[in-house]
């Protein structure tokens, strides 16, 4: 048990010593400071915004960065969904694969577009060569560059800043930070095992006599942007539990630390930009506190394994259901809480076959979004609820809510309420009317509480744009494709627009000087006020769903039924 414990602490010890480095270096980028790498991307850059036209000196208001990401996006959704759609005519289709349904080409689509990677199908059966480069590939790096540009616009404007301008973040967020990393682990993958080729499936003959086909491809560079740009499509069906997208336990490390250093990182990126790096740190344990909470029940409860099945063993035995066995019960469970508090998706075990506390930790974190997060949004979604606990706390104090030196009022509160209420509406409606008809709509493979958490948690992971899912659903239906495309169109777009608005709105607020009654932002009671209004606001929109899934689930299973 305790070596599994010592593991889960050498990756977060990774992680703490990596977030400054990496936040500094994202920093310069976003502040267009010098790097260490502007001699070999200025030039590229500069031929990029030569041959696109980009006006890459002008600044954008809220509106057209907004209406710059929109257009962009539609433009590549309709790029990737008529390849899909005519997969079976272009190269790169060595097994002669058809186009999907249009209902799974669409929420394909939009799936990747909204860097979410919902995946109702079984990559390697489905899409081509091309498809998985061209279009999966292609949107998983354009998807996570629009969250970084969108968290980092509303950092500027939480600190008086101009926006910038959508292309030129868009293009940084690649060829600066998403691209070199990727390069370097793409490398680091292909040396430890992952396969990298354009060849066919391989045929091999068993001990049985038997030809088995073993699938294969591109899986390297795919692999890393799926984990750095929390992406979570996978290459294949099993995702990450698949040995040839992560072979051993040093992938397994390089994998989640590839998971969770962006949105780590960008938490001391938001502390350079305001020159308070203390707040950035009270805002970094707080939220590590949560996330080690969550990882530690999650892992305790792997350990202990299932009730049923120790009283038939006739002692103690750690849940290996659903675990790949290089890995384990501990990998498992960390993994879990990464990807989901991440937004990231991928799995390397099935999160159907968690343990109720697993299983609460995972859907916990979907419906906070800020533990840590997705790419960039993640990190706004965490400083929107920071301009709550500042109007909390000042109406309660008798003070004037400011934040950043800016007054936060109605328009303000207004947009932050739209922010966090939408989450719940696209996933509390659609899984109301799914769970009133089950036989007609859903597939639920399990009637009982286990099957509330597996509706629930699809519709959380698509408007929470994380993609991982409870997989005891037939999801490739017609219900399921349409359904869970509103919820991912929803929760990527209205919260973007909303934020670009907020982050516009604190823009062009006069600054006011501080005082002797400022309420400052950057204490451990603050921040501790901040933790409580999240915890409080999570609680009371989605404790009611977590009582009837994986709570109700826990107490069946330790009562013995």
């Amino acid at each position: 048990m305790w070596q599994g414990f010592l593991q889960i602490a050498l990756t977060l010890v990774i992680l703490i010593i990596i977030t400054p480095f990496l936040g500094s270096y994202m920093a310069q980028v976003y502040l267009s400071k010098k790097t260490f790498l502007d001699s070999i991307i200025s030039p590229i850059e500069q031929l990029i915004y030569n041959l696109s036209g980009i006006r890459h000196k002008e600044e954008m208001t809220g509106w057209q960065y907004i209406r710059a990401i929109l257009y962009s996006n539609l433009f590549m959704g309709i790029f990737v969904y008529l390849i899909l759609m005519l997969q079976r005519l272009l190269p790169l289709n060595s097994t002669n694969l058809n186009a999907p349904s249009w209902d799974l080409a669409w929420h394909t689509t939009i799936s990747f577009l909204t860097n979410t990677d919902q995946q109702h199908y079984s990559g390697e059966t489905t899409l081509s060569y091309l498809s998985q480069t061209v279009c999966i590939g292609f949107l998983m790096f354009t998807s996570a560059a629009t969250g970084l540009a969108v968290g980092i616009a509303f950092i500027r404007g939480l600190t008086g800043r101009s926006l910038g301008n959508f292309y030129v973040d868009l293009i940084k967020s690649i060829t600066r930070i998403l691209l070199p990393i990727s390069l370097v682990g793409a490398l680091l993958l292909l040396i430890l095992g992952v396969p990298e080729t354009l060849a066919m499936p391989a045929t091999a003959t068993t001990l049985e006599g038997n030809i088995q086909v073993i699938a294969r491809g591109p899986v390297a560079h795919f692999e890393i942007i799926k984990q750095l740009g929390e992406n979570g499509g996978g290459f294949f069906g099993i995702n990450s539990a698949h040995p040839f997208e992560n072979p051993n336990t040093l992938t397994n490390l390089i994998e989640t630390i590839a998971m969770i250093s962006i949105p780590t990182a960008l938490i001391y990126t938001y502390g350079i930009f305001t020159n308070n790096t203390k707040q950035a740190w009270l805002l970094f344990w707080m939220v590590f506190a949560i996330f080690i909470f969550l990882v530690g029940i999650s892992a305790i409860g792997e350990y202990q394994g299932n009730p049923l099945v120790n009283k038939l063993l006739g002692g103690q035995q750690p849940n290996l259901e659903g675990k790949e066995v290089r890995f384990g019960w501990v990998e498992t469970a960390l993994w879990a809480i990464v990807t989901t508090g991440t937004m990231c998706g991928a799995v390397n075990g099935m999160h159907d076959s968690l343990m109720p506390p697993g299983g609460f930790s995972t859907l916990f974190n979907l419906f906070l979004q800020i533990i840590w997060g997705g790419q960039g949004t993640g990190t706004a979604y965490l400083f929107v609820f920071l301009i709550l606990s500042v109007f909390v706390t000042g109406l309660m104090v008798g003070r004037t809510p400011e934040f950043l030196g800016r007054k936060i009022e109605k328009r303000e509160i207004v947009l932050a309420s739209v922010i966090l209420l939408i989450h719940p509406i696209l996933v509390l409606i659609p899984s109301a009317i799914t769970l009133a008809f089950p036989t007609a709509l859903a597939g639920i493979s399990n009637p009982g509480f286990h099957g509330i958490s597996q509706v629930v948690y699809e519709y959380a992971s698509a408007t929470a744009n994380n993609g991982s899912g409870f997989e005891g659903l037939g999801d490739n239906t017609l219900w399921w494709n349409l359904s869970a495309s509103v919820s991912l169109l929803g929760g990527r777009y209205i919260p973007i627009i909303a934020l670009l608005l907020l982050a516009d709105n604190m823009k062009n607020k006069q600054p006011v000087p501080e005082t002797t009654g400022t309420l400052r932002t950057d204490t451990v009671l603050f921040t501790s006020v901040t933790a409580g209004v999240i915890l409080i606001l999570g609680a009371l929109t989605f404790f009611p769903i977590l009582a009837l899934g994986p709570i109700a689930e826990g107490f069946q299973l330790a009562k013995g039924i």
